[in-house]
């Protein structure tokens, strides 16, 4: 499926009354589905083995921040530079905190809160899931 029908299809899934909508065409799968404001979240995934989510260990306690969407996380924001955040660090609210790729747009995650961060729970360009637990910050 070309970029320019994917486009189309996210315009008319916008413009519907659809809540949800899944297109399975070969090893293509693409998931929408509109949130309350009307946003349409698209997932792309194509023969992609995708780690299972594992739950933040009950030892750890804090605030979880989970992934916007699908795609590939990246801690930093080029291979050779520092990761964004490390275990310990002190955050604000608003703070940058690693990056997504999907459909080749880069993805800033942002804090949601302000504390320290207790655990990174993915690795450097680890697929992640929508929901899927990152960081938790204390």
């Amino acid at each position: 499926m070309e970029l320019e029908q994917v486009l189309k299809l996210i315009d008319k899934v916008s413009s519907s009354k659809l809540t949800d909508f899944s297109l399975e065409e070969g090893n293509l799968k693409i998931s929408m589905r509109k949130r309350q404001t009307g946003t349409v979240v698209v997932s792309e995934a194509v023969e992609r083995s995708v780690p299972e989510q594992e739950d933040v260990p009950e030892a750890i306690q804090g605030n979880r921040v989970e992934s916007p969407l699908v795609g590939t996380f990246y801690n930093s924001p080029s291979p050779d530079a520092e990761p964004f955040v490390k275990v310990g660090d002190h955050v604000a609210k608003g703070q940058v905190l690693g990056i997504i790729e999907a459909m080749k747009l880069m993805n800033e995650v942002e804090s949601d809160y302000e504390g320290t961060i207790e655990a990174i729970l993915v690795e450097n360009e680890q697929m992640v899931e929508y929901g899927q637990p990152l960081f938790v910050i204390r």
